[in-house]
């Protein structure tokens, strides 16, 4: 790696500010740092040490390194990468969207400790911004375009093609390092057949002024708060996810929930339950009206597992449950845990009865 050598970049207006990130080091292709966008977010931490990479997967001082456990946070908040990303496909899903839409950033400066995240890229895996954001919303268009008019209606969405723009990162939080999550969300706007649909647990009020017109569904992230305060590490606390609600459907966004992970643990459906309630009287009945829900069991895996060890063992008390849990091989050769086959069906079965009870006006789109 070497020190990268660039012009004076160009000045980027003030944007929101957040206390997860400090960054005092940029790695970047250099092709991403000669880019616009690139320029944009360097002008953001001009005093920034910027380094040159060869590419953004191959960082041995971000990634794969086992030394850098104790270092997961501070390397989440110090930390940022550009890159250019190299293959643009929408893969099919069927779950939260008809489509994963090609990523604009991967890696999180949130520190979940249930988070697949970081099994891909390994360890830390702070926030990378891919720069070559014209192509991304070129490809979605040309991809949208191709779909045509969306013939029978799904779980997915009745009338839109929906294309998850976040399966890698949390756009809330991406938007305050670069405009890239806005841009999507203004290409989306403009596409009357399909939407765009993330997931967060960040709440980012600056999104409140962007006019989505309704083609950008949130999914906004809860589980009981005593549970999110061990496991949610460095997000908003679910009672102002809840609080916002209202908000974001009231500037146009469509607003779902994810009830996820839904972890199993003493006294849990009376968590739940009183998550629900808080949910039911924290939003309107305009906002209840078009709410709906995906309900996630949580999976975990035994690499995260040894790493959420050497930085946060008390997480692992409530995720690691050899006595409730099932092992299964995963493609990439890991190690996956389930609740046993059997005892899961048995608690989806419960929370969609306590669903129905508390909160009938919430359609659950899935649940596994």
């Amino acid at each position: 790696m070497t020190q990268l050598t660039l012009g004076a970049p160009e000045p980027a207006p003030v944007r929101h500010t957040t206390s997860l990130l400090d960054v005092r080091r940029i790695y970047a292709e250099p092709a991403a740092a000669a880019s616009e966008r690139g320029r944009q977010v360097l002008s953001r931490w001009p005093d920034a040490e910027v380094v040159e990479v060869a590419s953004h997967w191959q960082i041995p001082e971000l990634h794969g390194d086992e030394a850098n456990v104790a270092r997961w946070v501070r390397i989440k908040t110090e930390a940022l990468v550009l890159g250019v990303k190299k293959s643009l496909t929408a893969r099919p899903n069927g779950r939260s969207s008809d489509f994963i839409a090609p990523s604009t950033a991967n890696g999180c400066a949130m520190a979940c400790a249930y988070c697949y995240v970081p099994r891909r890229k390994g360890y830390s895996n702070p926030i990378t911004v891919f720069t070559n954001i014209e192509q991304i919303c070129g490809y979605l268009t040309r991809h949208v375009g191709r779909q045509g008019l969306k013939a029978e209606p799904s779980q997915t969405d009745p009338h839109a093609w929906v294309y998850d723009i976040g399966e890698s990162s949390d756009c809330s939080l991406d938007a305050t390092v670069s405009d890239n999550v806005r841009d999507l969300v203004d290409t989306f706007r403009a596409l009357p057949t399909a939407k765009a649909s993330f997931a967060t647990k960040y709440v980012n009020r600056d999104l409140l002024g962007w006019e989505p017109q309704g083609r950008t569904r949130i999914r906004f992230s809860l589980m009981p708060e005593d549970v999110s305060r061990v496991v949610d590490i460095r997000t908003s606390k679910v009672s102002e996810r809840i609080a916002a609600i209202d908000d974001f459907v009231a500037a146009g966004y469509e607003v779902h929930v994810n009830l996820s992970p839904v972890i199993v643990k003493d006294a849990w459906l009376d968590e739940w339950r009183t998550l629900l309630r808080q949910l039911a009287d924290g939003t309107s009945a305009a906002s209840q009206a078009q709410l709906a829900a995906e309900v996630i069991f949580l999976t975990h895996n035994d690499r995260l597992h040894e790493v959420n060890l050497g930085w946060h063992p008390k997480a692992e008390e409530l995720l690691w449950r050899p006595d409730l849990q099932q092992p299964k091989r995963s493609e990439s050769g890991g190690l996956n845990v389930r609740y046993r086959t059997g005892e899961k069906g048995r608690y989806v079965a419960q929370l969609l009865e306590l669903i129905e009870q508390e909160t009938p006006w919430l359609r659950v789109r899935y649940a596994f």
